[in-house]
């Protein structure tokens, strides 16, 4: 009987000094038998635990929104880094919330395949390491869009001109658009977007600009959806300089043109503006030039007067400082030279002699400010650049964030 009881005892130490299998893990740890010290005590065991991720877009998903929320969060464990590129390795910028989960910081472009590197440690110190692919959507129509003044050095007046070759159609996508522009101005003035329809966004100052101003603007536009199955997919900057304040007035009663350089008048010219009548007559309002061409073949028929109507025409004019959309220009009119100073008799256009029409062509800038008094028939602003008929107030109520 004792025989027996010795080779079990054997026969368990034997058995014993192997050791228990145990995950690898720096916390581990095992237990050796002593055979100076008898039997073994218990041995410890410590198992290693992954973090657990919660990735938005899940893997492999096609078709995601642009400005679909896409995040990652560890329910177990902490988040060490996240890496989020498009196809050609650019970095989506992105960061970590007070609760931990990262989340982008601006929107993806459509049409793109998208790489998530994640980097996590588990609760118990197991380093984790997962990557992660979906895709954008294909938009049904790409919203397009210009973005100007284009360089250069411009008039007071200008604003800069967001316009969308399409309707931006609800106020919702109107306001998810200026959340994505930025300008920024040498000397700071206080400004506002607003929009004088569904397709133009535009910036002003709340008065006109400070001559010499360093202006620069741009948009981060690519994946705002602007319509039903429609998305912008590209950015765009631009930077200008604003030049001398040129502020003419043209008072269609007593048939002048004063210009005033930096607030002080420096000519004084004789002109004809339009003769009365629903189609004729010049507008009174704040209106901003928009282009300069030194010439033009001016055809009535673009502006509602066809062939055959008495008071169709079809010339060219020298000089030409566009004003509206509408057709009204300040242009060389040698024909009215006996009417200039006295009496309004052209179809809408501002005659200038000339000599004097070539000298406001050549000290005039696109965004030069021409104000015109006297006159019933309103300039609206969608016939131009139209930010100045509105006071700052009305003007910033334009935008769609208010």
């Amino acid at each position: 009987m004792l025989l027996a009881v010795s080779f079990l005892l054997l026969a368990f130490l034997g058995s014993a000094s192997a050791g228990p299998t145990v995950n690898s893990s720096p916390k581990a740890t095992s237990a050796e038998p002593n055979s100076q010290q008898g039997p073994p005590t218990a041995i410890s065991t410590h198992r290693t635990t992954a973090a657990v991720l919660e990735v938005s877009p899940a893997d492999l998903a096609v078709d995601v929104r642009p400005d679909a929320p896409v995040t990652v969060r560890v329910s177990s464990g902490t988040l060490r880094r996240v890496t989020l590129v498009d196809a050609h390795g650019e970095t989506v910028k992105g960061q970590t919330g007070p609760d931990g989960t990262w989340g982008t910081s601006e929107l993806l472009h459509p049409s793109t395949a998208y790489s998530f590197t994640i980097a996590a440690i588990g609760p118990d110190g197991l380093a984790t390491a997962i990557s992660s692919t979906f895709r954008t959507l294909t938009p049904k129509v790409t919203a397009t869009y210009s973005l100007a003044p284009n360089g250069g050095t411009v008039g007071v007046g200008m604003p800069v001109i967001l316009q969308f070759d399409s309707a931006v159609t609800t106020k919702a996508r109107r306001a998810e658009v200026e959340k994505h522009l930025k300008v920024a101005t040498v000397p700071v003035q206080p400004g506002a977007w607003g929009w004088l329809d569904d397709r133009q966004l535009m910036w002003r100052p709340e008065q006109y600009w400070i001559p010499g101003t360093k202006v620069a603007v741009s948009t981060r536009l690519h994946g705002v959806q602007t319509g039903d199955g429609k998305w912008a997919t590209d950015d765009a900057e631009t930077r200008f300089t604003v030049g001398p304040s040129m502020v003419s007035t043209v008072d269609m009663h007593a048939h002048t043109l004063a210009v005033r350089r930096d607030g002080a008048v420096i000519r004084t010219f004789p002109v004809s503006t339009g003769r009365p009548g629903p189609l004729t007559e010049t507008r009174s309002g704040i209106k901003v030039i928009i282009e300069r061409d030194s010439s033009i073949v001016m055809d009535s028929a673009t502006v509602g007067i066809p062939k055959g109507d008495p008071n169709y025409y079809k010339i060219t004019t020298k000089w030409n400082l566009r004003l509206t959309w509408t057709g009204e220009f300040i242009h060389s009119a040698p024909w009215s030279v006996n009417s200039q100073g006295t009496v309004n008799v052209s179809h809408g256009c501002t005659n200038m002699a000339p000599d004097a029409a070539e000298w406001m062509f050549n000290n005039s800038r696109v965004g030069d400010v021409v104000v015109f008094t006297g006159s019933t028939r309103v300039f609206e602003p969608t016939e131009g650049l139209g930010v100045w008929v509105y006071d700052y107030a009305d003007w910033s109520a334009r935008s769609a964030l208010v």
